[in-house]
């Protein structure tokens, strides 16, 4: 019996990845994968700045 139901939630995630997902096309890949790069250089960036910001105030303070 629980092989059964196994074997039909098989077919129906199969049935479902081939027919009922839409996939990107490469150019959509493409620009999607650009944006994720260009957000995480932005980020690093950012974090980065805050990070020697914060370096800068705490040399100062600990030097007074």
């Amino acid at each position: 019996m629980k092989k059964n139901k196994l074997l039909a939630h098989f077919e129906e995630s199969y049935n479902e990845l081939v027919h009922k997902v839409s996939w990107p096309t490469p150019s959509d890949l493409a620009n999607s994968t650009v944006i994720v790069m260009v957000a995480s250089i932005i980020l690093a960036v950012v974090i980065w700045l805050v990070d020697f910001c914060i370096n800068q105030i705490m040399h100062f303070i600990y030097s007074l």
